[in-house]
């Protein structure tokens, strides 16, 4: 069976990025519909997958980071505006029995992403 899973690590302190809130779409054409929202625990992971079973099926997908929010939280002086606000990352599932995993590493000013295991 297959799911979708991620983590934030917060490059910028050295950490997991603990807090982070997170939100998931999917699309069909140009609709974006949310499917389910989540906060990063003490080690920068949901605690369980943010897509799993029936609901986990093949299509273009986004997550919405709330990178800004959570560096803000955390006492980090951030320019107005935030050069990163939120951090959305489109990716595509074409195995809907695949393990997806899309972590996110962040800096107030960097990101990047790949697909984990």
């Amino acid at each position: 069976m297959g799911q979708l899973t991620t983590h934030v690590l917060d490059t910028h302190a050295g950490k997991p990025a603990a807090g982070v809130a997170i939100d998931l779409f999917k699309l069909d054409g140009d609709k974006r519909t949310r499917i389910t929202s989540a906060t990063t625990n003490t080690d920068g992971r949901i605690d369980g997958p943010l897509l799993q079973g029936a609901a986990f099926a093949t299509g273009v997908y986004e997550l919405d980071f709330h990178a800004g929010d959570y560096f803000r939280a955390s006492g980090v002086a951030l320019p107005q505006p935030a050069f990163l606000d939120r951090v959305t990352i489109r990716f595509g599932i074409a195995d809907a029995l695949a393990h997806y995993h899309v972590p996110l590493l962040l800096t107030p000013w960097s990101y990047s992403t790949y697909r984990g295991s």
